[in-house]
C-alpha cells in the first residue's frame, strides 16, 4: 500500500492496510482500510482492524481493536475511535485503556486534546499504579505533567489507608496527592480529616494545612498545619494545637507538639511547647499545668506528665509553682520539684519537696506531703498578722478536694491569731512541739493540737512584739498566687499567643485556594544537577601562573 498524501505532514497519513476500497453510495468521499490497518499524524500513530478515512475532512474512523500510540508515553487503546487531524482532538470508547509509563487508566469513554496535551473522561474510570487504585466518576489526564485531576468525588486505596476526595490532583510518576476541600485518609491505626493537604503516597509522608486533625482510637490531634509520617506513626502540630485524650478527656494545648506513637506496644510520648498547658479532668473540675515544655509519655491508663522550666498550676480550689513536675497516672502521684508553692484556698505552702497524690477510683485528691523546710501560712482574716505553721515535713488529707487536716512533724512550731465567734483578738498562740495537728475547713483552723511537751502559750497582741510575730523563714507570696487558668501563662508566651491568633485570623479570612505543587512534584522526572567538579591541582596551580 502506497502512501496518500504523504508530502502533507499535516495530513493524516496511511502507512499500511490489507486491503483499501472507496465506496461513495455506503460511505462518500472516505477512504475504507480493512485488515493491519496503520496509519500517522504528527507522531501518532493509530493501528485498527478497520478505518474509514475522510481525506477532504482529514479526518479518522477506527474499529475494532484501535490503538493509538503518542512517543513511547501514552497508548490509548478501545474498540472505537475518532481523530480529527484539523483539531489534534482525539475520542476513544468502548472498553477505554490508556496507559503512561506510570499508570493505567480503564474507562468507558475518554477525549484526548493533543494541543494541550489533555485527556478527559466522564463515565467512570479506574486508575491503577504501583502503589494505589484510584476510582472517580469523572477526571482530567494531563499529560505533560503526569497528573491527573479530579473535581468530583474519587477514591485512592492503598493496601494502607484509603483517601477520599472531591477535589484531588494525583501526579502519576511521583505518587503526590493534592487535596481541596473536605477530605478523608481513612486506614486502621487513626482517621485524618483535612480541606488543603498533601499526601506522598510513596513515602507516605503529609502535610495539612485547613481545619485538620489526626483521629485515633484514643487520641485526636489539630492543629494550624500539621506533618504526618505513617511509617514512623510520627505527627506534628504548629500553631493552635489540641490534643485531646478521648478516654481520659484530657486536653493538652500548644502552638508547637511533636507525637510519636508505638502500634505495637500503645506506647506514645507528646512534646509540647509554646504556651503548652495540660488539662485534666479531677471530680469534673478541671487542673491546668503549664511548663515552658511538657512531655506525656506512656500508654492509656498509664500517662506520665512532665513540665520543665517555670512551671505554674491552677483549679478552682489550688493553684501553685515550681520548676519542674512529674504526674505518674498509674500511681496517681504528682511531684513539685524545684521551689514548689502550694495555695489552697487562702493556705500556702513550701517546701523542698511537694507530692500531691490522689485516688484513682474517686478521681479526687486523697493526700499531700511536703517534704523538708515545710511551712504552711495564711493571712490573719482581719488584721495584717499571718498564720503560720513550720516543721521538717507536712502531711496533709484532704477531703472534697479541699485541705481538711494537716499533720506537721518534726521541730515544730506555731503562731496563730485566735478570735471568738464575733472575730476579736482573743490573742497570739505561739508554741513549739515535736508534732502539730490541724483541723482545716477552707482557711479557718478549727482546732490546733500540739503533741509530745508542748511548749508555747497565748500572748495578748500587745504583750508579743511585731519581729516576735513572725517564725523564722516566712515569706508572704501572696501577690505570686495563680487566680486563674490565664495566669499560669508569662507575659511573654501570651504576647506570642496574641500573635499566633492574629495571623490565623488573616489566614483563615483569606480565599481558599488548593496548594500549589511544589518544587519536588515538578521537577520529581528531571535529573538532578550534577555537582561541579573542582579543579585538579595542576590546573589549579596553572590558573595561579
Amino acid at each position: 500500500m502506497t502512501n496518500v498524501n504523504a508530502q502533507k505532514s499535516s495530513k493524516i497519513i496511511i502507512e499500511h492496510s490489507d486491503f483499501a476500497n472507496v465506496n461513495q453510495d455506503e460511505i462518500p468521499d472516505a477512504l475504507l482500510l480493512t485488515g493491519n490497518v496503520r496509519v500517522s499524524h504528527d507522531g501518532v500513530v493509530f493501528t485498527c482492524n478497520k478505518a474509514y478515512v475522510f481525506q477532504k475532512e482529514n479526518y479518522l474512523k477506527a474499529f475494532g481493536e484501535v490503538q493509538m500510540v503518542q512517543g513511547d508515553t501514552l497508548f490509548l487503546n478501545s474498540k472505537y475511535a475518532e481523530y480529527n487531524g484539523e483539531a489534534k482532538k482525539a475520542y476513544a470508547t468502548g472498553n477505554v485503556v490508556m496507559r503512561s509509563t506510570d499508570a493505567t487508566l480503564v474507562t468507558d469513554t475518554i477525549n484526548f486534546d493533543r494541543n494541550i496535551q489533555q485527556a478527559f473522561y466522564n463515565s467512570f474510570g479506574t486508575i491503577t499504579s504501583k502503589e494505589n487504585t484510584l476510582k472517580s466518576k469523572s477526571g482530567r489526564y494531563f499529560a505533560t505533567e503526569k497528573k491527573f485531576k479530579f473535581l468530583t468525588a474519587v477514591t485512592i486505596t492503598n493496601p494502607k489507608y484509603v483517601i477520599k476526595s472531591n477535589h484531588l490532583d494525583y501526579y502519576t510518576n511521583s505518587g503526590h496527592s493534592y487535596l481541596f476541600g473536605p477530605s478523608t485518609i481513612t486506614s486502621k491505626e487513626n482517621f485524618i480529616y483535612t480541606e488543603k493537604g498533601f499526601y506522598d503516597t510513596k513515602k507516605n509522608l503529609a502535610y495539612f494545612k485547613r481545619k485538620s486533625y489526626i483521629k485515633y482510637k484514643d487520641r485526636r490531634i489539630e492543629a494550624d498545619s500539621l506533618y504526618y509520617d505513617r511509617n514512623r506513626e510520627y505527627a506534628s502540630g504548629t500553631n493552635n494545637v489540641k490534643i485531646t485524650d478521648s478516654i481520659n478527656k484530657g486536653v493538652i494545648k500548644g502552638h508547637y507538639a511533636e507525637i510519636y506513637r508505638n502500634l505495637k506496644t500503645e506506647k506514645d510520648s507528646m512534646m509540647v511547647t509554646k504556651r503548652a498547658v495540660a488539662i485534666t479532668l479531677v471530680e469534673k473540675d478541671s487542673m491546668y499545668i503549664h511548663g515552658k515544655k511538657m512531655l506525656i509519655t506512656g500508654k492509656v491508663g498509664e500517662r506520665i506528665i512532665r513540665g520543665f522550666n517555670n512551671v505554674r498550676f491552677y483549679k478552682t480550689d489550688m493553684s501553685g509553682k515550681c520548676d519542674s513536675l512529674h504526674s505518674d497516672q498509674k500511681t496517681a502521684l504528682t511531684k513539685l520539684i524545684g521551689k514548689p508553692i502550694l495555695w489552697n484556698y487562702e493556705n500556702q505552702m513550701t517546701g523542698d519537696v511537694m507530692h500531691l497524690i490522689g485516688n484513682n477510683k474517686t478521681e479526687k485528691l486523697d493526700s499531700l506531703k511536703v517534704l523538708n523546710n515545710a511551712f504552711i501560712v495564711s493571712k490573719d482574716t482581719v488584721g495584717t498578722g499571718y498564720n503560720q505553721v513550720k516543721g521538717m515535713n507536712l502531711y496533709g488529707k484532704f477531703k472534697d478536694n479541699k485541705l481538711n487536716e494537716v499533720d506537721i512533724i518534726k521541730n515544730t512550731e506555731i503562731i496563730y491569731y485566735m478570735r471568738n465567734d464575733l472575730q476579736e483578738l482573743i490573742g497570739i498562740n505561739k508554741s513549739v512541739g515535736s508534732k502539730i495537728n490541724l483541723i482545716l475547713d477552707k482557711n479557718t483552723i478549727e482546732s490546733i493540737t500540739i503533741f509530745n511537751k508542748p511548749d508555747g502559750e497565748i500572748y495578748p497582741e500587745k504583750e508579743l512584739p511585731e519581729n516576735a510575730r513572725k517564725l523564722r523563714g516566712l515569706v508572704w507570696r501572696g501577690e505570686e498566687r495563680i487566680k486563674s487558668k490565664d495566669d499560669i501563662f508569662p507575659p511573654e508566651e501570651n504576647e506570642l499567643d496574641a500573635k499566633i491568633q492574629a495571623l490565623s485570623k488573616i489566614e483563615m479570612e483569606k480565599e481558599n485556594i488548593p496548594l500549589e505543587p511544589s518544587q519536588e512534584t515538578l521537577n520529581y522526572d528531571k535529573p538532578k544537577p550534577k555537582a561541579k567538579t573542582t579543579s585538579s591541582k595542576k590546573e589549579a596551580k596553572a590558573k595561579v601562573k
